[in-house]
């Protein structure tokens, strides 16, 4: 009351440790940032509907809007730590966000252009099982997101089977928005022309099934918090990041490939070293001292 008095507001509130809590109209500018991810996943479950082997491009704008949508999901986790306005309601608002802009609007869209597309005179029968597979595939999918972000809200100091270094910073399983990456990152590189071979649509099946794989998985995935947490040499991170950003602008269906694909490879082969060297270390045994 005192503070309000002086005309503070909640600006001059300070919290137990006397330092000086965020006013609230600033919780509201990660909300912002969240319900963009929502417009995004909306935008693209409608442009995945209208999208046909005629008119690829909505397919496109399709993976498009969940490229944005996963680069919003980092800026509002990242505004929230650095005006110290988490909360409760953010991260529940964010969690629900996840589920359908990289839960729903991926798979639909991974079903429409890899499966529902198919035309109907090349390998009917193959056709046939292979779109009912489909659907079950992308629904596995949508179930394996939500619940990736179900065990990441309720874990505390998660273990992965292959820790690495102690303090590392890492992912529990492959994040949701990086599983979503992977299935607009190939979209987007074929200019959303879709799927029009019953056998290619199998190795797509594959690949989507092993991305759900991923994301339940406890394998290891690198996080990123490094470079958002404020490093030493801030400058070189910046230069990075614009570099990268060059280059996405210029080749971006061969760059958000790369990126998308080379994350999904660095958690297997985390998960190969990790296990390759424990056989090793197994197979040599404790070392015997010297007489």
């Amino acid at each position: 009351m005192a503070a309000e008095r002086m005309g503070l507001g909640d600006q001059g509130a300070v919290d137990g440790r006397g330092k000086r809590r965020p006013s609230r109209g600033m919780y509201v500018l990660p909300s912002l940032f969240t319900a963009g991810n929502i417009a995004a996943g909306y935008y693209a479950i409608t442009q995945s509907i209208q999208g046909t082997p005629t008119e690829p491009q909505y397919f496109d704008h399709a993976a498009l809007a969940i490229g944005l949508a996963a680069l919003l999901d980092g800026v509002d986790g990242y505004i929230a730590r650095l005006t110290n306005t988490a909360s409760d309601f953010g991260r529940e608002l964010d969690s629900l966000a996840d589920v359908i802009t990289f839960g729903v609007a991926p798979s639909l869209l991974a079903y429409v252009w890899g499966f529902r597309m198919l035309p109907l005179t090349v390998y009917p029968t193959l056709r046939d099982n292979v779109v009912h597979a489909g659907i079950f595939v992308c629904f596995l999918f949508l179930i394996c997101g939500a619940s990736r972000l179900a065990r990441f809200n309720i874990s505390i100091n998660p273990q992965p089977r292959n820790p690495g270094k102690p303090g590392s910073k890492f992912f529990v399983g492959m994040p949701i928005p990086a599983g979503a990456g992977v299935i607009a990152a190939v979209i987007h590189c074929f200019d959303g022309s879709p799927i029009y071979n019953p056998w290619t649509a199998l190795v797509w099946l594959l690949l989507i099934l092993f991305t759900g794989f991923l994301m339940v998985s406890n394998w290891r995935f690198w996080s990123a918090k490094e470079i958002t947490s404020g490093g030493r040499q801030p400058f070189q991170v910046v230069a990075l990041i614009a570099l990268a950003g060059a280059l996405i602008v210029w080749k971006s269906e061969w760059m958000l490939m790369a990126i998308a694909l080379g994350y999904l490879v660095s958690g297997v082969f985390a998960r190969l070293a990790y296990s390759w060297g424990r056989r090793r270390r197994r197979s040599h045994g404790p070392s015997l001292p010297l007489a």
